[in-house]
């Protein structure tokens, strides 16, 4: 149909009316046809826009969760255990979600055991280092006692998004794993160098230092195990369980803050700069026979 002027001037008025009312209606069908196509594009535009970002979320998250790995070796217990001379209690790596297995305490032996749990970003317990930290060492050293050290991480939200004591943990693992020996050392270094709260932290290659000053052994797989922070799910699962308890051979329900410092099975509440009043509760923890300058030899502690 043609919809020129021409021959419009032989049309009658009535013929004049209907052609414009058909020329009308079929401007409105190819103007709805033409709304339509715009709509479906639109749709179809923001559905494949939609899939594109669910697939770049998807991608992300796929990247960013990692399958948890296995625990450090040496901490089975979620803690290494160090007797006589520094020597580490050696145990196998915990699989991904296995239960920690407690070391059992010899009650027949004269050595107390001492459990600790600590963060290294917790300012209270560099203060108990710094004020029992030797004589615990002298306790070590004569065979007096036996020291299970369990780095938690609790304080990640006063170090300014560095996540300083997840870092800590992670790294005290990676000692544990390579150079557990050389744990204590180690250990020390770390209070010894302690950052303050609401500060960054140590830097991962200020924790390596502190490594190689405490003379770890396989120092580079040390340092790629801390800059990768192997065992960071390890240090987030084993602070989750410290905290929701409960704590093997105690009489302590969960860990609430740290230090938590456990003799005998009897959580001490005495004050963390009062060496004496320390020194008396391991001694009554102990019980009346326990010479602290005696030597004793400690029973060996089966591997799990």
């Amino acid at each position: 149909m043609s919809y020129g002027n021409s021959g419009d001037d032989r049309l009658t008025k009535n013929e004049r009316r209907d052609a414009a009312r058909e020329k009308a209606r079929i401007l409105r069908e190819e103007q709805k046809k033409k709304e339509r196509r715009s709509k479906v594009l639109l749709q179809g535009g923001i559905i494949l826009g939609s899939l594109a970002i669910i697939a770049i979320i998807a991608l992300v998250l796929v990247n960013s969760i990692k399958p948890e790995g296995p625990g450090p070796a040496n901490m089975a217990s979620d803690g290494i255990q160090i007797s006589q001379g520094n020597i580490a209690l050696t145990t196998p790596a915990l699989a991904p979600s296995q239960t920690p297995v407690p070391n059992p305490r010899d009650t027949n032996s004269k050595a107390v055991n001492i459990q600790m749990y600590v963060d290294y970003l917790c300012p209270i317990c560099g203060q108990f280092e710094a004020t029992n930290g030797a004589y615990i060492t002298s306790l070590l050293d004569n065979g007096g006692a036996t020291v299970e050290i369990h780095p938690i991480a609790i304080l990640d939200r006063l170090s300014q998004g560095t996540k300083y004591s997840t870092r800590a943990t992670n790294a005290a693992a990676c000692v544990a794993n390579y150079s557990p020996n050389n744990f204590l050392a180690f250990h020390t270094a770390m209070f010894a160098n302690q950052p303050a709260e609401n500060s960054t932290g140590l830097t991962d290659d200020q924790i390596i230092a502190l490594a190689n000053q405490a003379k770890v052994d396989k120092a580079s797989q040390i340092s790629d195990c801390i800059k990768n922070q192997t065992f960071k799910a390890w240090a987030t699962a084993s602070t989750a369980r410290a905290l929701n308890g409960p704590i093997p051979n105690s009489n302590v329900d969960k860990v609430q803050g740290t230090p938590t410092v456990i003799v005998n099975g009897l959580k001490y509440e005495g004050s963390v700069t009062d060496l004496p009043t320390f020194q008396a509760f391991v001694i009554q923890a102990a019980g009346n026979t326990f010479n602290q300058n005696s030597t004793a030899t400690p029973t060996p502690t089966p591997t799990p």
